[in-house]
């Protein structure tokens, strides 16, 4: 009959447990669940054999992490060959984690199980693992779980960070949220202002523009021919100005109390401030999509390349789609209508906003797509694993999109994948050079200039002290050679 182990998982150590009567715990389930409360019936049934306890918070970091991704770490693996016996044969390890149990069984050739009454005694272990591990006591196990926690959640989020793929996610949300706020508001002060200078909206139709001029305006009979430079100087565009200031001495719009202009100035304030901060965001993204994915940026844009990452949660779900799913990624509910209906698929997602499908022909519009899709899932794979992130690879796939654009429209051949790739590949390798040559001599320069610094401070002078004082350095006297007739 098998014996059971119980591994155990604590931020303090690795503890290994040995179950008495595994074939009748086994069978008599609910009278375990209510042994699990009192420690006296629990110690009769589960007995501590061994404890490893983390020599560092390092070490207790590293278990951790390998752990959650199933990997088995190298101390967990000495403690079980040196804890069990050596027949492991007739062995069963009870353990938490399916992934960690198949590690151990492929790694040490253990049986592991995580089904059946295993969970339960794991939940007791954890009740009562402070009391039953000598010299471990409540509150010192309390505090190792809350480094422990502190630790692993600052890794996982410092990964987070370093990518930096969730602030592309918040900035496009924001960018899309305020188009959508900044159309509404101005189409609201547009209303607003029509009925006191209806004849503004056909001369100045664009919306950020429309609502400077209204909050520079204010009343349209304080408009005079003095007021051209300074409409000039908002539209740049001496015409426009002159027809706002012709328009205005002949509108027929009703008049407006100081209360009311008030009111229209300040939410044409609050509009052009919105504008004005969409403008920063859209250079903020368009900086982190240079640090984050540079490739991708270069292939199709900043917004439409965001988006994509938005929609599939991070780059690193992006770079592990297949080609064909990021093709219809965002045309999920066409997707779904179609296999339902039995009608055609949809041919494109979020990648129609790019200019590529503009360009393209109605004919052409579905392969494009596949092909832009199949270059975009090649240039995030690249941005995502690639070390030190360049745009080389994304602009050689730019080409070869419009190489292909060429190819649908006028029948020209274009170059084959093998020859552009090895073309970006020696490119980068190029570029790589440079940079490590660039900053050796940076570094160079840095140490020279800290050695001058350092002799200046402690009074060292790389100069002898005569130069310093102004005189001439002393000249080498010429040693003469004798004659041998002289000597004698």
């Amino acid at each position: 009959m098998a014996k059971l182990f119980v591994l155990f998982e604590h931020a303090a150590g690795f503890g290994l447990f040995s179950v008495s009567e595994f074939e009748e715990v086994s069978m008599l389930l609910p009278q375990v669940e209510a042994s699990v409360m009192d420690l006296t019936r629990f110690n009769s049934i589960v007995k501590l054999v061994g404890f490893s306890p983390f020599k560092t918070a390092v070490a207790a970091l590293e278990s951790a992490n390998a752990i959650s991704e199933g990997i088995l770490p190298q101390d967990l693996a000495v403690f079980l060959d040196t804890t069990l016996p050596a027949k492991k044969k007739k062995i069963t390890l009870g353990v938490a984690d399916s992934k960690l149990g198949a590690a151990i069984a492929e790694a040490l050739g253990i049986q592991c199980n995580h089904l059946g009454a295993i969970p339960e005694i794991i939940r007791g272990i954890r009740m009562h693992f402070a009391s039953m591990v000598k010299g471990l006591t409540a509150k010192s196990a309390g505090v190792a779980q809350l480094g422990l926690g502190h630790s692993y959640s600052r890794a996982k989020v410092k990964f987070n960070v370093h990518r930096s793929d969730n602030m592309i996610i918040q900035s496009i949300a924001l960018l899309d949220l305020l188009d959508k706020d900044i159309n509404t508001f101005s189409m609201r002060i547009r209303e607003w202002y029509s009925y006191h200078f209806p004849e503004l909206v056909k001369i100045v139709p664009d919306n950020h523009m429309y609502a400077k001029v209204a909050q520079h305006i204010k009343d349209r009979k304080s408009l005079t021919d003095a007021s051209v430079p300074e409409l000039e100087e908002i539209l740049m565009d001496s015409e426009k100005a002159q027809a706002i200031v012709d328009a205005a001495k002949m509108s027929m719009g009703m008049d407006i109390s100081v209360v009311d202009l008030m009111n229209i100035q300040m939410f044409a304030g609050r509009v052009v401030r919105l504008s004005d901060y969409r403008k920063q965001l859209a250079e903020y993204l368009h900086s982190k999509m240079g640090n984050v994915a540079p490739n991708l940026q270069s292939l199709i844009g900043d917004q439409v390349g965001a988006r994509l990452i938005s929609k599939a949660g991070s780059l690193t779900n992006l770079a592990k789609y297949p080609a064909s799913t990021v093709q219809i990624l965002g045309a999920e509910k066409a997707l779904f209508r179609a296999l339902k209906t039995r009608t055609n698929t949809p041919k494109y997602g979020l990648l129609y906003h790019s200019s590529f499908i503009g360009r393209a022909g109605l004919k052409n519009k579905g392969r494009i797509s596949r092909f832009l899709a199949n270059k975009c899932s090649i240039a995030s794979r690249i941005d995502c694993f690639t070390e030190a992130p360049s745009t080389v690879f994304g602009e050689a796939l730019r080409q070869q999109v419009e190489d292909r654009l060429k190819f649908y429209e006028s029948g020209e051949a274009p170059r084959k994948n093998t020859e552009v790739m090895q073309e970006a590949i020696a490119l980068s390798e190029e570029m790589q050079k440079t940079e490590k040559k660039k900053k050796k001599k940076k570094k160079r320069s840095a140490d020279e200039n800290g050695d001058v610094s350092m002799k200046s401070e402690n009074g060292d002078s790389t100069l002898p002290a005569e130069e310093e004082a102004g005189a001439e350095p002393p000249k080498k006297k010429k040693k003469k050679k004798k004659n041998k007739e002289e000597e004698e």
